[in-house]
Order: C-alpha cells, then sequence, then structure tokens
C-alpha cells in the first residue's frame, strides 16, 4: 500500500445558501461552511492525520475550506498548491441563476441532466459537462497529486462537488450512469489509501453524504 488521499468538498458557499448555480464565480463561505471546514479539520485531527501537501483550486470557497482544516490540524502552514484545474465545472449560461428559476425556464428534466449528466454540458460557450470537468481534472491528478501519494504521501485536496465527483468517478470505478447518482456532501472528508499501482486499496467516509446536494 501507498499513501493517503483526502478529498473535501468546500464548506457551505453564500451562493448554496442561495440556491444559486456557482460554477466558476467566486462567492466567499457561509458562517455554516466555516463550520463545516473546521469540523472537518477536527475531525482529521482526531484521527492523527498529517499531510505531506495540500492542493485546492483558486476559488476562494475551496481556498479558505483547504486552511481550516491545515489549521485544525495543526498545519497551518503547510505547502499549498492553488490550481484552476481543480476549479469546479464552469455553469456557462447557467452560473448565478437560481435553481428552481432554471428549472421554471427550461424544465425539471434537462436541468437535471445539465446538473448530473456525464456528457451534457449547459448552455453557454464555456459550460462545461461533467467529462469536460474531468478532461482538466484526471490529467492534473495524474502529473501533480498521484505521484506523490504513491511516494507515501498523504495528501488533501479541498476543491469543488464535481471536479471531485470526476475524481471519485475514476477511483471508484463507477460508470457514466452511476456518477449521475452520486452527490457530494460539503465539508465532509473521503479518505482513500492507495495501492502501488494507483487503485484503493480501502476508502472511508468521515460524516454523512445523504443530505447532499
Amino acid at each position: 500500500m501507498s499513501g493517503t488521499l483526502v478529498l473535501v468538498r468546500h464548506g457551505q458557499s453564500e451562493w448554496n445558501k442561495l440556491n444559486l448555480f456557482t460554477g466558476w464565480k467566486d462567492p466567499d463561505l457561509t458562517e455554516q461552511g466555516i463550520q463545516e471546514a473546521i469540523e472537518a479539520g477536527h475531525t482529521l485531527a482526531e484521527i492523527g492525520i498529517k499531510f505531506d501537501i495540500a492542493f485546492t483550486s483558486v476559488l476562494q470557497r475551496a481556498e479558505k475550506t483547504c486552511q481550516h482544516i491545515l489549521d485544525g490540524v495543526g498545519q497551518s502552514d503547510l505547502e499549498t498548491i492553488h490550481d484552476q484545474a481543480l476549479n469546479e465545472r464552469n455553469y456557462g449560461d447557467l452560473a448565478g441563476l437560481n435553481k428552481d428559476d432554471a428549472r421554471k425556464k427550461w424544465g425539471e428534466e434537462q436541468v437535471h441532466i445539465w446538473r448530473r449528466s456525464y456528457a451534457s454540458p449547459p448552455p453557454g460557450d464555456e459550460g462545461e459537462s461533467l467529462r469536460d470537468t474531468g478532461a482538466r481534472v484526471w490529467p492534473y491528478y495524474m502529473s501533480e497529486i498521484l505521484p506523490r501519494v504513491l511516494r507515501g504521501e498523504t495528501v488533501l485536496v479541498a476543491a469543488h462537488g464535481n471536479s471531485l465527483r470526476s475524481l471519485v468517478m475514476v477511483l471508484d470505478g463507477m460508470n457514466s450512469q452511476a456518477i449521475t447518482q452520486l452527490n457530494l456532501g460539503t465539508g465532509i472528508p473521503m479518505i482513500y489509501k492507495l495501492n502501488a499501482d494507483s487503485t484503493v486499496a480501502d476508502k472511508s467516509v468521515l460524516g454523512d453524504m445523504s443530505g447532499a446536494h
């Protein structure tokens, strides 16, 4: 067995609370989101996790979540790499729209397809499907993150619902149909122990994903 990979979706953001499509927009964490991130750090500290390096996106809700977690495990000054490859998927023309308003305009089924399908991008030239998101997340993971885990390091990745879904899809061996059912809760650590061949030896989730959206 090699190292450990810890994935955490950012705590609740202001736009999560307002039920808005966010994507590459950059709202801050809510008070609840800050608490979720702090609790994630405390939960990881309780099981004795110490990180060798952290990765996050260039969006503040993930960056601040990452920092709260590192504060919680007593590693506030740990080297942290910020890269837009880990950003949330770009929601194109949906960004900033209320999800309920979008359902009224385009219909429940169409909005669900945009949100959860693997290959259907939202409207707009910059809109990314989950497949598009994975096309930037996976190479970054393979070149920058995975080699560190395979060297035996413990690595934190604090990112977003869809950038992490694209990673979990590969790690958990999910197909394009199964991934449509996967929702990741905010501020809940997922811990992967990897084998030397990069497959998953063990996975644990430190929290309840049942209320994820």
